[in-house]
């Protein structure tokens, strides 16, 4: 399992340990990856995602979770978001047509 978040992308990033006396190792930043589990209104579905906790301020800022990705690029989505914004789409557009 990877540590990249599924909605935006982010991943490990890499800095340096500075020592009292100035020595520089190099170290990892691990994103803060949570497991949650995410309602979609339009397909009436939960999903189970691992976020970051800055994606899920995020969500909570944009109103749920179809309004975020509807918005998103497909770049920064996982396989499995890009799967569920394709699903979300279509059942858009068939409410769409239906209207």
């Amino acid at each position: 399992m990877s540590r990249r978040c599924e909605l935006t992308g982010v991943g490990p990033m890499v800095g340096h340990n500075v020592s009292h006396s100035n020595i520089k190792t190099k170290r990892r930043f691990l994103p803060a990856l949570s497991p949650a589990t995410l309602q979609s209104d339009a397909l009436g579905q939960a999903f189970r995602l691992r976020i970051t906790n800055a994606a899920l301020r995020t969500l909570d800022f944009r109103g749920g979770l179809d309004p975020f990705l509807l918005k998103a690029s497909d770049e920064n989505l996982s396989p499995r978001a890009q799967k569920i914004k394709r699903q979300l789409k279509a059942k858009l557009a068939e409410q769409a047509v239906a209207a």
